[in-house]
């Protein structure tokens, strides 16, 4: 979990079950290989803040210990810090832009349990009931995704493998 400020260029890696929250303009905050996980993108264009939640699982009541020692794995516990986080910043909800990539089905496992669709519907709920709307989103399907924000234009680069790069 950071909160990074600074007026240097540089790209952030955020991990699987990360988050980070930055206002370096300067800064490209990205996360790999985005299977059943989800990517959650924010940027508040005013306050020149982006960040980038990594969550892997929708519901943290399978293991309360855990995301009492990292909130960001989980979806409902994830997106309340990323926001928490953007404000600390000075981001304002009405000026916030969210975009969403990830919640495939790229293994047996996953299909089975349909962990990146129960991530997505979480996400949904939670959104819903906040009143936030997602400006874009790319989830679903079979393959793994690369995201990188620009913090200073809230553009997200969208990485497939055996694709062009879309630009959200």
């Amino acid at each position: 979990m950071s909160l990074i400020a600074g007026s240097f260029s540089e790209c952030f890696v955020v991990g699987v079950g990360d988050v980070l929250v930055t206002n370096n303009i300067f800064a490209e905050v990205a996360t790999y290989s985005l299977g059943s996980c989800l990517g959650i993108t924010l940027h508040d264009p005013v306050g020149r803040i982006g960040g980038l939640l990594h969550v892997m699982l929708p519901d943290s009541s399978i293991d309360p210990a855990k995301a009492r020692k990292s909130p960001s794995r989980f979806v409902d516990t994830g997106v309340p810090l990323l926001f928490r986080m953007a404000y600390q910043l000075g981001a304002e909800k009405s000026r916030i832009a969210l975009k969403v990539i990830g919640g495939a089905s790229v293994g047996d496992l996953e299909d089975f349990f349909r962990i990146g669709e129960k991530n997505y519907e979480a996400l949904k709920r939670i959104l819903d009931r906040a009143g936030v709307l997602i400006r874009a989103e790319q989830v679903g399907g079979d393959v793994s995704r690369t995201i990188f924000l620009s913090v200073a234009t809230g553009i997200l680069r969208v990485k497939t493998p055996g694709r062009e790069d879309l630009m959200l």
